[in-house]
């Protein structure tokens, strides 16, 4: 590993302890170095707070030392007033002369005007250093801004053989739904567990770090859940919702007006505090009419978590960036006899991770096919 990759690598390890914090700001580290040693670090730690380049400067004791340091970064410092100043403006008032960077922003208040502004001012500047892995760490503000559109993650929970629940049955909704295994049913009767408490916490530490999760009409009606953080301290994501004729009663879960909530329907309804009615054309696109709005009102990443046909139609329209999948230890015949299942979908990509949370096995999957890896 040659001293550029190693100090960016630095750079990426503390643009990570930013992560659930900064969004839908990037997560940026960096770092200082002068004569081969480092003189000066920070990062992003929160939205609206001083950029990573701002606190690597101010951490440097010693400021006379600055025009003769590299200054590392993972992404191209900003060049526009936002809720803080200029970055750019800021390396060139200490005369930094040599700053190397990751990879450029996306963001089109940026996109090259962070460099530009640099090498206008004097700055030797070099760009693309471990570029992949810095685009990597920050897939949800380029999924957002290349694909104009948040970064989907799916996400479910699955038996040993490969069932969400059982199959549709008539329920007193007067409509055909599948009956979950792994969940809460509605009439709060029938709890199964697929997965074990570490996974769960887990799913809940996810639901924390990203600012939107959604479900369908089916899942909302036969979980009532609330899509909240609870097994630990941490902000609740938006909730969305898809319900098309407007199903879901006023009284479950989704409703309780502790957390924004985002309502997709067909029908036209007055909002009320923290519940909002969107209107869509079902006859239309679904999915990338709910992908258009969530990318308007600025949000970069969102949780899918089911049903089976919900996560289904994301993947078959390869609307997905990652896939977490928790596969459970017991077959479906062991949780419901004598019942026909609903399987849960099938899905090729790179797996990127795998381990034991408990019992249960986690593989995370990334779809190879979608650019902005």
């Amino acid at each position: 590993m040659n001293p550029h990759e190693k100090y960016m690598k630095q750079c990426l390890e503390l643009a990570w302890k930013g992560f659930g914090k900064v969004a839908p700001n990037p997560m940026v580290g960096c770092v200082i170095v002068y004569k081969n040693k480092v003189i000066g670090e920070g990062y992003h730690h929160l939205y609206g707070g001083a950029h990573a380049e701002v606190n690597a400067i101010n951490s440097v004791k010693d400021k006379s030392l600055l025009k003769e340091s590299i200054l590392y970064v993972n992404l191209e410092p900003c060049s526009h007033f936002g809720k803080t100043p200029p970055c750019a403006d800021l390396i060139i008032r200490y005369k930094i002369k040599y700053v190397i960077i990751g990879c450029m922003d996306p963001n089109p208040l940026v996109c090259g005007k962070g460099i530009h502004k640099l090498v206008a001012a004097g700055c030797d500047v070099k760009v693309g250093v471990m570029e992949e892995e810095c685009r990597r760490v920050n897939r949800r503000f380029f999924s957002f801004y290349e694909k104009k559109r948040p970064c989907v993650i799916l996400k479910w929970a699955q038996t040993a053989d490969g069932y969400m629940g059982k199959a549709v049955r008539k329920d007193s909704f007067g409509e055909g739904i599948p009956i979950a295994i792994g969940r809460q049913k509605a009439d709060g009767k029938g709890r199964i567990q697929i997965t074990g408490a570490k996974a769960q916490k887990l799913v809940h530490k996810w639901r924390s770090e990203e600012q939107a999760i959604m479900v369908g009409t089916n899942t909302a009606l036969v979980d009532n859940p609330h899509l909240t953080v609870r097994h630990l301290k941490g902000k609740n994501p938006v909730r969305v919702v898809i319900d098309r004729d407007l199903k879901i009663p006023k009284s479950f879960n989704l409703f309780n007006r502790k957390v924004p909530t985002l309502v997709f329907t067909s029908k036209e309804k007055r909002s009320d505090k923290n519940i909002e009615y969107v209107t869509i054309d079902f006859q239309k696109d679904i999915l990338d009419q709910i992908l258009t709005e969530l990318h308007k009102r600025d949000i970069h990443s969102l949780i899918v978590e089911g049903g089976a046909k919900l996560l289904n139609s994301f993947i078959d329209n390869n609307l997905w960036e990652e896939a977490r999948v928790f596969t459970g230890t017991k077959q479906f015949a062991e949780l419901q006899t004598n019942e026909k299942g609903v399987k849960a979908p099938s899905i090729e990509g790179e797996i990127v991770h795998e381990s034991k949370e408990g019992k249960d096995t986690l593989k995370v999957f990334r779809n190879s096919s979608s650019s902005s890896q």
